[in-house]
């Protein structure tokens, strides 16, 4: 390929464009696509990096089966003997497909048409299930169906944006951008966070609610109550909604006090909200990640139906999605309780349709199984031919010990993914090299209902091919070769979008019967298309003409009670754990952890205390703690803040069994779901913490990569190179020996040793000549070194100076990076305040970069501006 190349982000449900260009010298660059509606050309710190993900390290580039490569026909015809033999001697139900909002909307489609057509089961799921299935269930009780009401530009016409459980500066960086230049255009408009934790985007907020875990429903019972005391119940918009006298009473018996919010606070919210004409609710994991989530969703569903506030420009409730393809997998019917373009499993005109349309022996009239059920029934040995694609079950499922335990258990197992270093693809019998982002061609659907196009540009390596190829070549295999018969995406998207015209005659939301009449040309030049995608219609708001895809044409309110909790602690387990995304790390981090620079920011597991319960615990900052629950145990950092209130921790979940000893956090998590969704409890498991009974820290850094045998390790990727973060519980006799071991040196490496016994330091490295083959800093206590610098100045620094652990007085320390797009240091940061006087965050980005490219950094910055020059700081 040369000139340029658009195509999406392959992270979050943002959806934003991206231009790939190549020079006539072959050189690659990426950039944010300024055509593109979702974010002008602005991208996050991932976004910005995806250069540095796209190489061959440790990608699968052929089949394996047992282990050993093989060849496609080899492997396919496996695949489909098995599948064919397990459904010969078990049934259809005795197959399951895990699949992944990765997969591009033709990959889905053609995998849901395999399992639901053709091997007659509804046992096909995704992990989307564990990020939004009580929001697709929220809107199909409210609306009828799985419908987004707004478009992005709500957020930026909104007078007052609340976001619920919601990280938006981490999780969804340019949407948090677009609302903050928002607010610097129009100061008058408010942001209120509702969230336990205060998080980075609690610093864009006039008002952040810290409720209690769990507590939502009150909250908006709450507030729901305010709108009909104070008349701003919209008595017009009730005309086309049923439930509202229920759904009040309800809301009157409910307790404002379970909250645990300050009366006033309270008050302030729900005033706000109230005389506010133009609302928009955002809510994510906060929300849908919960054992009544789907209450919650309906909780702030019935606030916008009673007052109007929906389907309006700037007002309306907005479900923001963790995965690029989340939308495009429920529009397909990627959930085991639906099928494509939005109808339904259970309804026989819409599954005989939808039978009848792909030619296709069977159609399962009842749910499959959703993903916790999914692995129980693996487990159990009901399911037992498993294909898991694009995704790592062993790490992210609840009670993933249990998980990786069924996978490792059952009789077949298939992983199609790009690299086989995965928890899950280990477990497997026959691994599948599929095309990763770059290589692949197709479409994914946003957070607003945009389709997009992902384009090809990289020469598909190796042996790799496609999803939909691979999906498709077993359904011929098993002998449907009309059926699955595709010449490329093309054809899958035209098919897919008729389909869709027999749902938009059902009256369902879901139509793009307008764009199967494009021609393989017009398919490759397909422009961002917010659906639906008709004769009579593009895009647009749903439901501010009251007029929804309900049996009655109306929406539904409904009556809603706080839940008692699932996780109460108690004197065995008296924490309550939250878990989430990190800044610069994306799900495994398969794709994130080959970057460097967004592993400078955070680059291990840790756990978030409170100085209270820090000190009653007795953890000292940056020590490891031993995290427990009732069925799993995590070793995690220390770190000590203020953002997390007495009696709660929280813990990332991008950690897995190839980053570090045990950081899997999911392996506490119990396998609590949500009743109607199916969606798993990832935010309140009960835990004890207890400090890890270290005799040595150290720091590693190496040439190779490490495979530590420590108590405690994790490992990231540097320039030139690794590190390694390390704990141990006995302290090794040979520490020169313990290292060669780690690094695997040979023994003709020599060794350099500098030991302080007043201190209690002592550091190796081994060099050949004047190469550093690795160095390692250890101490008694967490080791103090300019670990920025170190990394920055391993791959040439000669070993006198890496000895040191510190640069010189002429080489400052840049600290801890704090801006990965640019790669600006805490050090950097403070001495610009102080030093040019800086007074805000734009003047902090005009000297230094940092905050001017994706902005997900800004408030970190605004918080040094207040910690070193509070006089100053004036954003």
């Amino acid at each position: 390929m040369t000139g340029e190349r658009r195509t999406t982000c392959p992270y979050c449900g943002v959806g934003c464009g991206v231009v790939a260009a190549r020079d006539v010298a072959g050189a690659l660059t990426l950039r944010g696509d300024r055509a593109h509606p979702a974010n002008a050309g602005r991208l996050c710190s991932k976004g910005s990096a995806l250069g540095e993900t796209i190489d061959l390290d440790d990608r699968l580039l052929a089949p394996t089966v047992g282990g050993t490569a093989t060849d496609w026909d080899t492997a396919l015809d496996l695949v489909a003997r098995k599948l064919r033999d397990t459904i010969a001697a078990h049934g259809p139900d005795s197959v399951g497909f895990y699949v992944s909002g990765q997969l591009l909307t033709e990959d889905y489609y053609v995998a849901n048409k395999l399992m639901k057509g053709f091997i007659g089961s509804a046992n096909i799921d995704t992990n989307s299930r564990l990020c939004m299935a009580s929001s697709v269930a929220g809107h199909r009780r409210a609306f009828g169906t799985d419908t987004v009401p707004g478009s992005y530009e709500d957020l930026e016409l909104a007078d007052l944006v609340v976001l619920v459980g919601s990280n938006l500066a981490w999780c969804h960086p340019v949407l948090f951008q677009r609302l903050a230049a928002a607010r610097a255009a129009r100061p008058e408009m408010r942001v209120v966070t509702i969230d336990p934790r205060r998080t980075a985007t609690s610093e864009l907020a006039d008002l952040h609610l810290a409720l209690r875990p769990g507590s939502d429903v009150a909250l908006f019972n709450a507030l729901l109550v305010r709108l009909y005391e104070q008349g701003a119940i919209d008595k017009g918009y009730l005309a086309h909604v049923d439930g509202f006298d229920e759904a009040l009473r309800a809301a009157y018996a409910d307790d404002p006090d379970a909250t645990g919010l300050d009366p006033a606070d309270l008050h302030d919210f729900v005033d706000l909200w109230t005389r506010t004409e133009r609302v928009v609710t955002v809510y994510s994991q906060g929300v849908n990640q919960s054992a009544t989530g789907t209450d919650k969703v309906n909780a702030i569903l019935n606030c916008h139906l009673a007052s109007g506030r929906i389907g309006k420009p700037g007002a309306g409730p907005f479900s923001v999605t963790g995965q690029p393809n989340a939308m495009g997998g429920r529009e397909v019917g990627g959930l085991a309780n639906m099928l494509a373009c939005h109808m339904e499993l259970e309804n026989a005109a819409h599954r005989s349709a939808v039978r009848e349309f792909w030619d296709a022996p069977a159609a399962p009239s009842v749910p499959g199984k959703k993903a916790v059920e999914m692995f129980e029934a693996v487990g159990r040995g009901e399911i037992r031919a498993l294909w898991i694609i694009h995704t790592n079950p062993a790490v992210s499922m609840p009670d993933a010990d249990r998980v990786r335990d069924a996978i490792a258990g059952c009789e077949f197992v298939v992983v199609s993914d790009i690299t086989a270093r995965t928890d899950t693809a280990r477990l497997a019998h026959v691994v599948l090299p599929a095309a990763a982002w770059g290589e692949k061609d197709g479409t994914v659907t946003n957070s607003e209902r945009v389709i997009s196009r992902q384009r090809t540009f990289l020469k598909v390596p190796g042996k790799v091919r496609p999803d939909w190829e691979i999906i498709a070549g077993v359904g011929r295999r098993m002998g449907w070769t009309a059926a699955f018969d595709y010449a490329g995406p093309a054809e899958i998207f035209r098919e897919y979008a008729t389909l869709s015209g027999i749902a938009g005659r059902f009256g369902l939301d879901f139509d793009i019967s307008g764009l199967a009449g494009l021609s393989d040309a017009e398919y490759d030049a397909l422009a961002p298309v917010q659906w639906p995608v008709t004769t009579a219609r593009t895009g647009g708001r749903f439901f501010g003409d009251g007029r929804f895809f309900t049996a009655t044409g109306r929406g539904r309110m409904l009556p809603l009670r706080a839940a008692a909790p699932k996780a109460v602690p108690d004197a065995a387990y008296p924490l309550l754990m939250n878990t989430g995304r990190v800044r610069d790390h994306w799900h495994t981090m398969t794709r994130t952890a080959k970057s460097p620079r967004l592993s400078a920011h955070l680059a291990e597991p840790y756990l978030e205390v409170n100085p209270a319960d820090a000190e009653r615990l007795g953890l000292a900052p940056a020590a490891i703690a031993e995290v427990e629950s009732a069925i799993g145990r995590a070793l995690l950092r220390v770190r000590i803040t203020t953002a997390v209130a007495p009696g709660q921790v929280f813990a990332p979940m991008h950690w897995t069994a190839e980053t570090a000893s045990a950081g899997r956090i999911d392996a506490l998590v119990a396998a609590v779901t949500d009743p109607v969704s199916g969606q798993p409890e990832s935010k309140a498991t009960a835990v004890r913490v207890s400090p890890l009974a270290v005799t040595r820290y150290g720091f590693l850094l190496s040439r190779d990569e490490p495979r530590p045998g420590t108590a405690y390790w994790a490992r990231a990727r540097i320039r030139g190179g690794w590190q390694a973060e390390l704990a141990w519980t006995e302290t090794p006799a040979d520490l020169e020996a313990e290292l060669r071991a780690i690094c695997g040196l040979p023994e003709g490496a020599g060794a350099i040793e500098l030991r302080d016994a007043g201190r209690g330091l002592h550091r190796v490295l081994m060099v050949d000549g004047d190469e550093v083959l690795a160095a390692l800093f250890t101490a008694p206590e967490p080791v103090a070194l300019a670990r920025s610098w170190l990394r920055s100045a391993y791959a040439g620094s000669t070993a006198a100076g890496l000895m040191a652990g510190r640069p010189g007085a002429d080489r400052p320390d840049p600290g801890a990076t704090v801006c990965a797009c640019f790669d600006v240091g805490v050090n950097t940061i403070r001495a610009a305040i102080l030093d040019r006087n800086l007074a805000s965050v734009a003047e902090i980005g005009a000297a230094l970069q940092a905050g001017t490219n994706c902005g997900s950094c800004r408030p970190e910055l605004q918080a040094l501006l207040d910690a070193t020059h509070p006089s100053l700081a004036a954003e």
